[in-house]
């Protein structure tokens, strides 16, 4: 996710009434269980508070961001929370939509000064997706290694569409919360949906573009590989066991919904990628086009229902 600084410079002070004041002498703003907006970085994303405590006449708040990986999960102040309301559900796709755009203006200054179609750059492109199909680590770089992991984070999480960010909490609540489970094999699988984005980029760009071929072919490396080490809830551990046997790839087997968490886990990743960080933006960039292919298509990719019928990894029937 996003910088994760105590001090929220974007929510500015137009939201007084909806946020928690500096210093609490009463009742606590938001109790245990109250789903919030949590400020992280520019943007807002929705949360679940699971504790609270008063540390110096001062209510803190500990949340975990739905939809992503629990590693997130931190204490927080009043004024990084928001009340759930749709006022502030706008707010959030508001700062949402500004993200977008300055990353896209800034985007735009910065490459167009440069040559179209130079046989170097092209080379220079291939070159640099071959670092994620071989997975190399990032070499340690004394005073660039921070300012490169927030860049690996940056362009992935504020861009990340919203409507998928909303397809990521209600997978976590189905899954999590009503112990509920992608009926698999999935259809289409990762693996087709990647050939159809393929087939998608080909007709758009009148070519095979090797670049993204190279690209799509680390992304099922890597989702074959972080799936069963970081992508699956504990509830859905059993079910990989009894579908994923012998040679079989995950992504034959799953489809969107882990794909989906795999993009969340990818700035993490990115981080062990031995290129610069200019390449590294490029590569993102790339990745976004395949999440954009995943919204346009979201509601054909995404099941419209979860299978309750079958045990959990916790031994009990889902409802």
């Amino acid at each position: 996710m996003g910088s994760s600084s105590n001090t929220n410079t974007s929510g500015g002070g137009s939201d007084k009434e909806d946020k928690g004041k500096g210093k609490d002498t009463a009742e606590p703003s938001f109790k245990e269980g109250d789903r919030v907006l949590a400020y992280h970085g520019p943007l807002l994303y929705e949360a679940k508070v699971q504790r609270i405590e008063n540390l110096d006449d001062e209510w803190r708040y500990f949340v975990h961001y739905l939809g992503w990986n629990k590693n997130w999960d931190e204490w927080v102040p009043n004024d990084r929370l928001l009340k759930l309301t749709e006022e502030n559900i706008r707010k959030q796709q508001e700062l949402e939509k500004n993200q977008v755009v300055d990353k896209s203006i800034k985007s735009g200054r910065s490459t167009q000064h440069k040559l179209k179609g130079s046989n170097a750059e092209a080379k220079a492109d291939k070159d640099d997706t071959k670092s994620l199909a071989k997975g190399k680590k990032r070499k340690s770089q004394p005073g660039t290694e921070e300012k490169e992991r927030r860049s690996s984070e940056s362009l992935l999480v504020s861009q990340f569409p919203l409507t998928l960010k909303k397809q990521l909490v209600d997978d976590w609540e189905h899954v999590t919360q009503m112990g509920k489970l992608v009926k698999l094999p999935r259809s289409p699988t990762v693996d087709e949906i990647l050939t159809k984005y393929l087939e998608h980029r080909a007709k758009k760009d009148s070519k095979i573009n090797d670049s993204y071929a190279e690209i799509l072919k680390g992304l099922r490396c890597y989702f074959d590989k972080a799936l069963p080490a970081m992508l699956l809830y504990k509830k859905e551990r059993d079910q990989y066991v009894e579908e994923v046997q012998g040679d079989v790839s995950p992504s034959t087997v799953y489809g969107a919904e882990h794909l989906l968490r795999l993009f969340v886990k990818l700035p993490e990743l990115l981080a062990f990628v031995n290129m610069e960080e200019d390449a590294l933006n490029k590569l993102q960039q790339k990745l976004l086009d395949i999440l954009k292919f995943l919204q346009k298509n979201q509601s054909t990719f995404f099941v419209s229902a979860y299978d309750g019928n079958r045990k959990g990894a916790d031994g009990s029937k889902s409802k």
